[in-house]
């Protein structure tokens, strides 16, 4: 479905169901040059056991138009506004690698209106190398590439979704082209790499958090390590989930992942 969030068209997808505010709602947040699509096992779980879901294509990815945020402190008052524009009071907050920090500040700004916080493949700081940095810059095909690399602990799907044998470096380094081109003359995997690695606020966010928090991590992430994870959990007082994935956990272990976050709303 389409809303109107600060003014601007978002598109996002609600699970394969008609969109209920009154059922209790689960917001899936996109990382680096994704789009929602990374969340179709999960989302048509939580909108058939349930939830509601907003999955949205965050401002200048996939469906969504228009220039994107300059932060991560940009995005989550922008994911708070979707919630009032989906007529929404409160919702799990779930993200993955730069959605994980959007949703820690948004529970952060708006601590009632965060019924969970789910962060799957996170660390902070999230800083990226510089020379991953340089090279997203200069030449963002070839850094998409690297990450596909970096991310992936193996190479083929396990019989589950999407499918068994699935080519999963293939399926992300198409997603992540795609989403690129969307956005001719703007360098969208710089300014997401940018978005993650200026973000400095995440303790203190933490600090702010009321609700149950859950970590989701692959114990392979070469992103983000797990033990970049240790000062994020101690501070939000955090449930770790560790699974056998790198960073493109939601792909690689799709089943533990999705039992990671069972847990983590039930």
């Amino acid at each position: 479905m389409e809303l109107t969030v600060d003014g601007r068209t978002a598109y996002v997808y609600t699970g394969g169901k008609a969109f209920d505010a009154a059922r209790p709602c689960v917001v899936l947040l996109h990382g680096a040059l994704n789009d929602h699509s990374v969340w179709t096992l999960l989302a048509r779980w939580c909108a058939n056991h349930g939830h509601s879901v907003l999955a949205p294509d965050l401002p200048g990815h996939g469906r969504s138009p228009g220039a994107p945020l300059a932060s991560v402190e940009a995005l989550a008052d922008w994911t708070l506004a979707l919630l009032d524009a989906a007529g929404v009071g409160a919702a799990a907050l779930v993200g993955h690698s730069m959605g994980s920090l959007i949703a820690l500040e948004a529970a952060a700004r708006a601590p009632a209106r965060a019924s969970r916080l789910v962060m799957i493949g996170t660390a902070y700081p999230m800083k990226v190398s510089a020379a991953l940095l340089a090279t997203a810059r200069d030449d963002p095909w070839q850094a998409i590439d690297m990450v596909n690399v970096f991310s992936h602990a193996g190479i083929a799907a396990k019989p589950s979704f999407p499918g068994p044998g699935t080519w999963l470096h293939g399926a992300s380094r198409a997603l992540m082209r795609r989403v690129l081109a969307l956005q001719p003359g703007l360098n969208l995997f710089h300014h997401d790499f940018s978005v993650c690695d200026a973000y400095a606020g995440g303790l203190q966010a933490a600090a702010r958090v009321a609700c149950p928090a859950t970590l989701v991590l692959g114990s392979r992430d070469q992103m983000t390590s797990p033990k970049q994870a240790d000062e994020l959990r101690a501070a939000l007082r955090a449930k770790v989930l560790t699974v056998a994935a790198g960073h493109a956990l939601i792909a690689e272990a799709p089943d533990a992942v999705l039992a990671a976050l069972q847990d983590a709303l039930a």
